[in-house]
Parts: structure tokens; C-alpha cells; sequence
């Protein structure tokens, strides 16, 4: 088994190399490449790899780049520092990712999933699915990371990740940290809903906004409903109707 690493990062590239080397000794790393030009030109005049590692920022530019001057018949394993969410735009057929830096589990997955693949037919459009990893970090990029909230005679920062729900109290808008303090927010739900990041964030009912990171568990609810258990207290159940059951467990297992 062949392959290829695109990576203008000496060190990052040996230790690549020597990752792969170590789990799998049948796999051969037949050059490292450094720029979109040298890459292009390799692809061009040698037999594809069985496989190609590619960083996304090479020193010439970006990697996709290389897609728009060449075929490439082989599947990729990008390689970068992107936030994992934009990244789950890649996680199809036989494309995948490895965030940096890279350990071996990763890795390893990544080469699973390939061998798994080994042998199908399986057509990529390639150019398809980065307009659509584009798409995805433009739109996470574009969610807020930090609010501005009152406390007493000022205002004080409050960051996305601390939030583990949102819900209204008696027409007021409260968010609640996984510390457990309370904020009093100026938005109404619907406004906090399309600034927070909807991979992070499930609208659960007209009450609650829920954070990932917040859900303990779920319990079967009458009805065909679910409540959800978070790993700090609310001041009531928070109650996902048979209608958005759905929705809910396709937005946790992403």
C-alpha cells in the first residue's frame, strides 16, 4: 500500500510518516510534497497513491487548490487545525480528517475506515464537498463565541462554551453556566437561538435552550416524549415533544 503526504511542515510531516509507519508497516510513504505546485505536478506525472494525506494550508496556498488543476483518484485524509464541526462536512465515502496535532487513535480510525472502503467503487466529487466544508466553517465562524451580559452596573463577558441552557423565567431570559451562575440576557430565545452555534445548541421547546456538552441523559417521556437530563439542575423538566424526537437525536449524534 502507497502513499502520499502533502504537508509543508517538516516536523509535522516526519511525525506523520513515523505514525504511519508504526501502525501499519505495510504501508510505504512514497514522498512528502510541500506546496500546491510541487503536488500538482507529482499528481500529474506519477501513478496515484493508494492513498494521500493532505494538509489544508500548504505554504503556496490552500490545498483545495490542487483539486482544481488535477484529478485525484484516490481517497483523501485531510489534515488540519479546522474546528471539528466544519469538518464533519468531509466524513462521507472515503474522505476523512485528522485534527492536529495527530495521535495514533486518530490515525488509526483513519486507516480503518480506508480499508473498510478497500475494494468498492466509491465516486467522490471532491469539488462538491469542499464548497461544502467552506460552507460549514463560514457558518460556524459566524456564530457568536461571547456575549456582553448585565451584572449589576456593568457588563460582563459570558462565553458560548460556558453556557449549559438558556430558558425564560417569567418573561425574562436567563442563561445558566455549567458553574451554575445566572445571567440575565437583553435577546429573546429565537435571537439567542440563530447567534449560538446550532451544533452546540438544540431549541428543545419554547422554554429551554440546551447545550451538547450539558445532556447526562435522556428518559423516556408519556406520549412518545423525551425529557432531558442535564448534569446541573433545572427548575422543571425539560420536555422534547414526539414531533422534535427526531430532530433532537439526529442534532445529538452528529
Amino acid at each position: 500500500m502507497k502513499a502520499v503526504i502533502i504537508e509543508d511542515e517538516k516536523i509535522a510531516a516526519e511525525l506523520l510518516k513515523n505514525l504511519i509507519c508504526q501502525l501499519d508497516e505495510n504501508i510505504e510513504v512514497v514522498t512528502v510534497l510541500q506546496t500546491v505546485e510541487d503536488s500538482v505536478e507529482w499528481l500529474n506525472s506519477n501513478q496515484h497513491p493508494d492513498i494521500l494525506f493532505v494538509d489544508i494550508h500548504l505554504a503556496d496556498g490552500s490545498s483545495f487548490s490542487i483539486f482544481e488543476k488535477t484529478e485525484v483518484k484516490c481517497p483523501i485524509v485531510f489534515t488540519t487545525a479546522y474546528d471539528e464541526y466544519a469538518l464533519k462536512a468531509f466524513e462521507v465515502n472515503s474522505i476523512d480528517y485528522l485534527l492536529k496535532p495527530i495521535n495514533k487513535d486518530d490515525l488509526q480510525r483513519a486507516l480503518n475506515k480506508y480499508k473498510n472502503l478497500k475494494g468498492e467503487k466509491h465516486e467522490v466529487d471532491y469539488k462538491t464537498l469542499i464548497s461544502r466544508f467552506l460552507t460549514e466553517a463560514e457558518n460556524v465562524n459566524n456564530y457568536k463565541e461571547h456575549f456582553l451580559v448585565p451584572e449589576r452596573d456593568k457588563l460582563v463577558p459570558l462565553a458560548a462554551k460556558d453556557i449549559a441552557y438558556v430558558y425564560i423565567d417569567l418573561k425574562l431570559i436567563k442563561a445558566v453556566t455549567f458553574s451554575g451562575k445566572v445571567y440575565y440576557l437583553n435577546q429573546n430565545l429565537d435571537e439567542m437561538m440563530n447567534q449560538l452555534n446550532p451544533k452546540m445548541f438544540f431549541r428543545a421547546n419554547r422554554q429551554y435552550i440546551v447545550s451538547h456538552e450539558a445532556i447526562k441523559d435522556v428518559s423516556i417521556w408519556f406520549g412518545n416524549k423525551i425529557s432531558l437530563n442535564l448534569t446541573i439542575p433545572t427548575e422543571e423538566k425539560i420536555i422534547v415533544s414526539k414531533a422534535r424526537v427526531s430532530d433532537f437525536k439526529n442534532w445529538y449524534s452528529f
